[in-house]
């Protein structure tokens, strides 16, 4: 009896660790969506195992996303996390400027355990010069204008997306934001890569702007507890 009472023991205290090692290793999975997607069916998506997602709100200060509202609340009802995306003009506007647009048309958060927070989509210009004609060091402000007024205004600093390639090229490589912004890598490989400088280690990693879900697929470097903690803004 002792024997098998240790045997068991072993047994389950073999299986928990194993347990937490999986669960350690999980690395959710999200997906990231905008109005080009269209109505998206996030219980297929849940189905497939889909955890959390992020939507597109606003772009610049002129563009709202006419499907963020409707995938919101099927995203909510769903069950799913979610949080709002912004993508950045830096040319034609302040930080400042677009961070309270953002925040008036979906990107606000509330410490709920649902919602993660805002991001600042940060990248090529998809109609003009890569850099948006600013310099290294006005490209660093503009950003810091965002962050920072989007940290008054939620108490938590936006996630930053972007490339390595871009961040090197249009932010001098700055490592003004590791300590303070969540970092989402875009980087379509089978590794992340290089991340750019500050960053340690990225929050999420999209890796692929295809695949069995809608939109760009993503992966939460971590467990489900940490993702969770995330939206609680700890």
């Amino acid at each position: 009896m002792k024997t098998y009472t240790w045997t068991l023991s072993l047994l389950v205290a073999t299986y928990c660790n194993a347990a937490s090692v999986i669960l350690k290793r999980a690395n959710p999975s999200g997906i990231d969506v905008s109005h080009f997607q269209g109505a998206v069916n996030f219980n297929t998506a849940k189905a497939n195992g889909v955890v959390f997602t992020y939507i597109k709100a606003t772009e610049g200060t002129t563009f709202i996303d006419p499907e963020f509202s409707a995938n919101y609340v099927a995203a909510t009802n769903a069950g799913l996390l979610r949080g709002g995306y912004h993508f950045a003009h830096p040319d034609t506007s302040s930080g400042a400027t677009q961070a309270n647009f953002f925040l008036a048309h979906g990107g606000g958060w509330s410490s709920d355990g649902k919602t993660l927070p805002g991001t600042l989509d940060i990248e090529y210009n998809p109609s003009g010069a890569e850099c948006y004609g600013l310099s290294a060091s006005a490209m660093v402000t503009w950003i810091k204008d965002f962050s920072n007024t989007y940290h008054a205004a939620t108490r938590v600093f936006p996630v930053i997306y972007t490339t390595t390639d871009w961040w090197t090229t249009c932010t001098g490589n700055s490592a003004a934001f590791g300590s303070t912004n969540p970092l989402w890598i875009a980087h379509y490989a089978s590794s992340i890569g290089t991340l750019p400088a500050g960053w340690s280690f990225t929050t999420f990693w999209q890796f692929a702007d295809s695949g069995s879900n809608p939109g760009d697929q993503d992966q939460f470097n971590g467990d489900m507890t940490g993702l969770q903690r995330l939206a609680k803004g700890s």
